[in-house]
Parts: structure tokens; C-alpha cells; sequence
């Protein structure tokens, strides 16, 4: 039941048809204390009385009616393990995808009402988010618009889609397309949906979204101007498919605004799950029109544009076609063509324009040409050609490709891809890998910018064998780099990132960890995306020697925030997996004359063998030269103040090894002194029985450690700012002798570096204590080495609190 109290004013423009339209204004009240809702001037939903409000959710196990969650889990951002996330409260499709069709459904009929939908109003704010609407829109249900509405009416076609105010050509290009696939289209649009028995006035909709088909329902309230649909609509005025599909299509991505201007590719995408093309043109393959006569015949979707005027939007040219305007491809053939002098096969285009009017191709085998002359009837019958203005047109593949700039292909599945595949004998292997670009961790940028490119998600590709009958012993290798939700979130003022890829060639016996700057620096990428640009989707086929790749995703700037899917696709089967390493010490490192003793604090849950301070070697991350003439005054110096402090016992606490510590490091380091937090953390490393107190034995070995951290502090801060960037912690870290998992690292990052990613002297030595003192910790009860440790309550707080 719902206690909480919120309230919403909307405004409802009606007309009867005799004037303006007027405006009526209501106040929804949710949540009243018998757990429904109210609404003041209009009618009442929730409360007692059996009045109810629709709510997102599905029923719960025990019949009651309160909404249950379970957003798919990604694995993008690190979590720490036990803690909950806000990841569902910023995931901006959890409210959508959590509304249950069948739930909903059930209670509007057993009360008797029409569905309203909470999580996309029928109010200006679900038009626009940027601007005011420029006129008073209406919203009405389809019998409020005609006398017999119908879902779909004598099958869905291409020419139920025609274009209304709004700038989404690329989105009806693709509903064109998709059209043309009736399997396709049940899938997307369930047809066995009515305005009669069991109508509740609300439809549902399938999508494919990144990574996943879901499942979105809609009230049918539709915005008009003076009666009539103000969008994308039907040529049979009484028919709603359509209107219902890019309203539900609207809601995914926020807004009707959001979906001015995109790719044709990208409503493609989502209307299939496939993974798309793109060709330039004016730099076509050769082999082209076989590409797309096998992908007509496979039914996958196909759009076509011309690069857009700057100085005129939608400018239209001398032969009839529209600059920067989205067209589909409705059909691909080879025409014969017979003539007193010669017979063959001509290739040919259909082409739509979503206008669906007169605004078609002027040239060779437009409308009405004399070339139809040449072509028998029973052919034109078979083509099902017609000669109306309906935005339908035909052209030979030479003028389309001279006249068209673009082309997108969005192929069906990975085992439709390759074109020399013959009757599904090859089948494509597929992978898919969610990732995050976190600025301060892995937002590398491009390759433009080394310092930092290295830092990005790095994954692991493995082809092991070439492809069936290729000559040169190539693999093909597909790759897409999805990023996600950018559309939605306009109306927060982001836009689409500009993103790509780069693949490197990885020599044998490299480790499992990721590539770490120095390869970048001396070599050369072997592929790459074909551009970084601001789409949703970067897709591009490669062809490469068997062996093991490293495919780096990336922004084209670094520092970008962005969730991402990664696609790839091979013809035989490969391995991908991200390139990570397991958190630990650095053990096969050289330990030269360094190699310290660390002392373990004891813990609670130890087994009884370890009840007391282990010593464990761990060795150095690298050779360190032999102390300075100034540092061996600095030894003597400390051992001097150690003894002058610690009195009789010859123990100090925290306080006075930050006394001891400061008066040193603060002649070396711009900075405010160790603190005392630091302070307590370096005790806590050697003091296992918890005493609170460092003996003299114990702070050489601190001393040792302090000055190994130092060295690659200095040797990392190339600036002499006393700082380091937190791209430059990982390896920094590495040097100190420490091996970091992703998800390790970005948990360092954000704890220990500020919100301008740099790490201070001082937050770098916390951090090498914090992780020497917990794997020296776990170390001592994972005794099998298993990479598991069990810990009672008490010794998992006192290890992790006292640390």
C-alpha cells in the first residue's frame, strides 16, 4: 500500500470542433492515506470503493497489487559487494520496463476503466522537454478521433506510415522497412491487439534495447490539433498501429522530441536486435549490389540519405530526391529486361520516401518512364509496381548509387552476415560485453591522447581459425560499439558521445592483464573503426590473421562519462573475454636486497596455527638503489627521534609517529603532513595484537616501505606538482608492487583521488598501506591459496575497520 502524498496539475486541451481548443485543468493527488489517489475537478482513481490507481510493477506471489523491481543486471560499474546502489533509481528505463502488460490489463477490466499511463503522462512535458509546444495539443483515444477504430487494417504495409510534424523521418524509414517483414513486424507489434473485446486502452510493444528485447506499454492517448493526429499516422484515417508504435517508441526514449533527428540504422537496430552497416557511396565496395540483393532476400532492413544542405533543412533537388532526408529501401532485385536488340538483368532499387506524396526520383524508371515500356506485364505485376504519388519509386543501382550518398544495412542476426553464406551452411559466433567509461578511471579518449588512451577497457579477442574458403586464411570479424541511453537523457542536456574503436595485434605470451602504456607508444594499431563519430552505434567488418587481438572501445575525448555495449561477431567460433588481472602482490618481480618482512595483525577468524604475527616476504615491485647520502641522514634522524619519543618502552602510537614522520616529509613534499588518520593506518599495518603501538623493528620495516613508495611517488609525478593523475595510479601502483583487478582499481580511484582526479603524497601512501595491510590480511587466512578466505563478524570488522 502507498502512504506517500505527491501531487500533479495537467493540462487537458478539448475542442468540439467550433473554435480554439479550450484548456481544462486538473490536480492528481497520489498516495492518499487508504493508499489510491485522488483528482481534483476529474475522476477518481484509488481510495476505498474499489477505486484503484495503476501503478508500475507486476502482481506480487501473494496476489496484492504493490510493484515488484528486477531490472537486469549489467556488469558495468564496479559494485562493492553487500551494498546497495542507486543503479535502478539512475537507470532511466527502470520505470519503463517494469510495467506488467498482463497485471494492468487485468485490473482495467475487472474495474471497469481505461488505462492512463503514470510513467509517460499525456501532458507538453512527454512532447517536449526543450520548448513550450507551439500549439495546444489534445490528447485523445482513436474513438475519440473516428467512429470505428482498428489496431491494424488489412495488414500493416509500408503505406501506413506517414510522416506528421515531427522531424523523424529515420525513425519512419525504418518502420517502412520493417514492414516489409511480416515476422519481424508480429514480433514488434503484436497484432493481436483490438479496440474491441478485452480494449483497456492500452497496447504493448516489443523493442530490442541494448542487449535485450522489452516489453513497452502504452495508453492510447495520441496528441491532436483540431482532431487530427499531429504524428506519424496512418493513410487510413481510422487505423492506429502506427501512431500507438512510435508513441511507445517515444516513451522509450523520453519524449516525442527526443527522437528529432538519428539514424535510420538505429531504429533498425531496435526493431530487430541486429547489427548494422554502414557504407559510403562515394566509396562503395565493388561487390555492393550483392551485398544488398542477399541481404533483400534475407529481410534484412535497409536505408538510404543524402548528405543534408547547411544552409536549407530538407532541401529538395532537380530529380525529385531531398537532401539530409532518411528513405528506406523496400525491395532489391534483378529486373530482366527484354528488347528487340538485347535481353539481360538490369539491378534495381525501390525506394520510399516517408512523406509517402509526390516528392519522388524524376529520373530513369520513375514513375511513368519510358523505360517501363521495356519491361513485360507480367513482371510489373509481379513487382506489384504501381505509378501512384505515394512517395514509392523505383531506380537502376547505377543511379542509385550515383545519387545517393549513404546506405545502412542492418542485418537480421550473425547468421545472415557474411555474403558469400549460402542457406544458413555458416553460422556466426557472437559475444557481447558491457562496459562503463568512468571519467578518473578507464575515459581514456582516443589515441590522440597516450597518456591516457591505455586506461580504457581493454578486451581480449582470440580467432583461432580462418574463415571456410578464404584464399588468404582471414578471419571475419564484425564489431559494434553500442553506447547506451544518450537518447533518452536529452532532456538532461546530453547528447550523443562521439565514440569508436582501435584493435591491436597482441604478441604471443603477453600476460592476462591489460596492454599498459609503453605498448601504445610502440605499436601500431592493425584495425579501427572507420571513424569516430557521434552516433549510437559504430559498426565495422574486419578481416584478420588468426591470433589474439586487443579491441579498445573508446570515446573520441577522454574524460566522458558513458555506458557502452560491446558486439562482436566471428564466422568461426572465438574467445573474448576483458582483460583483467587478479588482485594481489607482484610476485614475480626482482626482490634485490629489499625484500622486507610484513607482520600480519592477527585476526579473529584465523585458524589456530596463524593465532599469532606471520611474517610474509613480499618483494619489491623493483630494484631500489642504495639509500642517498641524503636519505642515510634521514634514517639516522628518524632512529634519533624514534628513541627521544618512545621513552622507556621503546613504543610510539600514532600521534607521535605523525610528529616523527612530518618533521622529515614536510622538507621533501609540498604538503600539509601525514595525518593522523594515515598515521593510524601505518600502525595498524605491523600491530597484529592490537596494542596501538609501533616497536622500533616494526618501524624500520615501515621506513623501508615508505621509502620504496616515495621513489615511485617521485618517479610518476613527472610535473613535480606532488601529485599524481589517478590514470596514473594503476601503474604507480603496480610499481609499489601491487597487481589491481578493474574492479579493484576503480574502487582505489574513487576513494583516494579528488573530483579533479588527482591523488596527493599523502592519499597515495594511505593507499598502499590500506592495500598492503587487507592482502597481507587475507593472505594469512586464505592458507590454500584458493583465492577465498572466510572470516567470522568480528574478525571481518576488526580487519577491515582497524586497517
Amino acid at each position: 500500500m502507498y502512504t506517500t502524498r505527491t501531487t500533479r496539475t495537467v493540462r487537458t486541451f478539448y475542442s468540439d470542433g467550433r473554435g480554439p481548443p479550450k484548456v481544462q485543468t486538473k490536480t492528481y493527488t497520489y498516495g492518499d492515506d487508504s493508499g489510491g489517489s485522488s483528482v481534483n475537478g476529474g475522476v477518481n482513481f484509488g481510495g476505498g470503493g474499489g477505486r484503484f490507481q495503476i501503478r508500475i510493477g507486476g502482481a506480487r506471489e501473494d496476489g496484492t497489487d504493490q510493484p515488484s523491481f528486477s531490472v537486469p543486471a549489467f556488469s558495468q560499474r564496479p559494485q562493492v559487494i553487500g551494498r546497495s546502489t542507486r543503479k535502478e533509481k539512475k537507470d532511466p528505463f527502470s520505470g519503463v520496463i517494469n510495467q506488467s502488460y498482463d497485471v494492468i490489463k487485468k485490473k482495467c477490466l475487472e474495474e471497469g476503466c481505461l488505462f492512463e499511463d503514470p510513467e509517460f503522462e499525456a501532458e507538453d512535458s512527454s512532447i517536449f522537454f526543450s520548448r513550450a509546444p507551439p500549439r495546444p495539443f489534445e490528447w485523445k483515444r482513436p474513438h475519440e478521433i473516428c467512429d470505428n477504430p482498428v489496431f491494424i487494417s488489412d495488414g500493416a504495409s509500408r503505406f501506413d506510415v506517414q510522416q506528421g510534424e515531427l522531424g523523424d523521418c529515420w525513425l519512419l524509414a525504418a518502420v517502412a522497412s520493417l514492414t516489409v517483414n511480416q515476422r519481424l513486424f508480429a514480433k514488434v507489434v503484436p497484432p493481436d491487439q483490438t479496440f474491441e473485446d478485452g480494449y483497456c486502452g492500452m497496447f504493448r510493444f516489443h523493442f530490442w534495447r541494448q542487449g535485450e528485447w522489452v516489453e513497452v506499454v502504452v495508453d492510447d492517448r495520441l496528441p491532436t490539433y483540431y482532431g487530427q493526429l499531429t504524428f506519424m499516422h496512418s493513410l487510413d484515417k481510422n487505423e492506429f498501429w502506427s501512431a500507438l508504435l512510435e508513441k511507445a517508441y517515444a516513451k522509450l526514449e523520453g519524449s516525442y522530441e527526443s527522437l528529432k533527428g538519428g539514424s535510420t540504422c538505429e531504429a533498425m537496430v531496435d526493431f530487430t536486435g541486429g547489427v548494422s552497416e554502414f557504407f559510403d557511396l562515394r566509396k562503395a565496395p565493388p561487390n555492393l549490389f550483392s551485398i544488398m540483393l542477399k541481404a533483400s532476400q534475407r529481410g534484412s532492413l535497409m536505408g538510404c540519405s543524402i548528405d543534408a544542405d547547411p544552409n536549407q533543412l530538407e532541401a529538395r533537388l532537380a530529380n525529385g530526391l531531398v537532401m539530409g532526408h532518411a528513405y528506406s529501401i523496400t525491395s532489391v532485385l534483378l529486373m530482366d529486361i527484354e528488347t528487340p536488340n538485347m535481353s539481360g538483368k538490369i539491378p534495381m532499387v525501390r525506394v520510399r520516401n516517408p512523406w509517402g506524396n509526390e516528392a519522388e526520383w524524376k529520373g530513369r524508371w520513375s514513375d511513368q518512364s519510358r523505360e517501363w515500356s521495356l519491361i513485360p506485364d507480367s513482371q510489373k505485376e509481379e513487382m506489384g509496381l504501381t505509378f501512384d504519388d505515394d512517395g514509392e519509386f523505383w531506380m537502376s543501382f547505377d543511379d542509385f548509387s550515383k545519387n545517393f550518398e549513404k546506405l545502412e544495412i542492418c542485418n537480421l542476426g550473425p547468421d545472415s552476415l557474411e555474403e558469400e553464406e549460402l542457406d544458413g551452411k555458416k553460422r556466426w559466433e557472437g559475444h557481447t560485453e558491457n562496459g562503463e567509461w568512468i571519467p578518473r578511471v578507464n575515459a581514456g579518449g582516443c589515441r590522440n591522447y597516450l597518456d591516457t588512451f591505455w586506461t580504457n577497457p581493454q578486451y581480449r579477442v582470440t580467432l583461432t581459425d580462418p574463415d571456410d574458403d578464404d584464399d588468404d586464411d582471414l578471419c571475419t570479424m564484425l564489431v559494434g560499439v553500442l553506447q547506451k541511453d544518450r537518447r533518452k537523457k536529452r532532456k538532461e542536456g546530453l547528447d550523443m558521445l562521439t565514440i569508436g574503436y582501435v584493435i591491436y595485434k597482441i604478441p604471443e605470451g603477453t600476460g592476462e592483464g591489460p596492454l599498459p602504456l609503453d605498448f601504445f607508444k610502440y605499436n601500431a594499431s592493425c584495425a579501427k573503426s572507420n571513424s569516430f563519430i557521434n552516433m549510437r552505434e559504430v559498426c565495422t567488418r574486419h578481416k584478420l590473421s588468426p591470433g589474439q587481438y586487443c579491441i579498445i572501445p573508446s570515446t573520441f575525448e577522454p574524460h566522458h562519462a558513458g555506458n557502452y555495449l560491446l558486439r562482436l561477431y566471428t564466422e568461426r567460433k572465438s574467445h573474448t573475454q576483458e582483460m583483467d588481472e587478479e588482485t594481489g602482490i607482484i610476485e614475480d618481480q626482482p626482490s634485490g636486497d629489499y625484500m622486507q618482512p610484513v607482520l600480519v595483525p592477527t585476526v579473529a577468524s584465523a585458524p589456530p596455527s596463524l593465532g599469532r604475527q606471520e611474517i610474509h616476504k613480499i618483494p619489491a615491485a623493483r630494484e631500489i638503489p642504495p639509500p642517498t647520502d641524503e636519505e642515510q641522514e634521514q634514517e639516522q634522524a628518524l632512529k634519533s627521534s624514534f628513541r627521544r619519543v618512545a621513552g622507556e618502552d621503546l613504543e610510539i602510537d600514532a600521534y607521535e609517529l605523525r610528529d616523527i614522520l612530518n618533521a622529515v616529509f614536510t622538507r621533501e613534499f609540498s604538503f600539509d603532513g601525514f595525518s593522523l588518520e594515515t598515521c593510524r593506518s601505518m600502525v595498524a599495518m605491523h600491530d597484529g595484537d592490537l596494542s596501538g603501538k609501533l616497536g622500533f623493528d616494526e618501524f624500520k620495516v615501515l621506513w623501508a616501505d615508505l621509502r620504496r613508495w616515495k621513489g615511485v611517488f617521485k618517479e610518476y609525478d613527472r610535473d613535480k606538482s606532488g601529485k599524481l593523475s589517478s590514470y596514473e595510479l594503476r601503474s604507480a601502483l603496480h610499481a609499489s608492487g601491487f597487481r589491481l583487478s578493474n574492479r579493484t582499481f576503480s574502487a582505489l580511484v574513487m576513494r583516494y583521488s579528488s573530483k579533479d582526479g588527482q591523488v596527493e603524497f599523502g592519499d597515495f601512501i594511505l593507499c598502499a598501506i590500506r592495500m598492503k595491510t587487507m592482502l597481507a590480511s587475507f593472505k594469512n587466512i586464505d592458507v590454500d591459496n584458493s583465492g577465498h578466505a572466510a572470516f567470522d563478524l568480528d574478525g571481518f570488522i576488526q580487519t577491515v575497520m582497524y586497517s
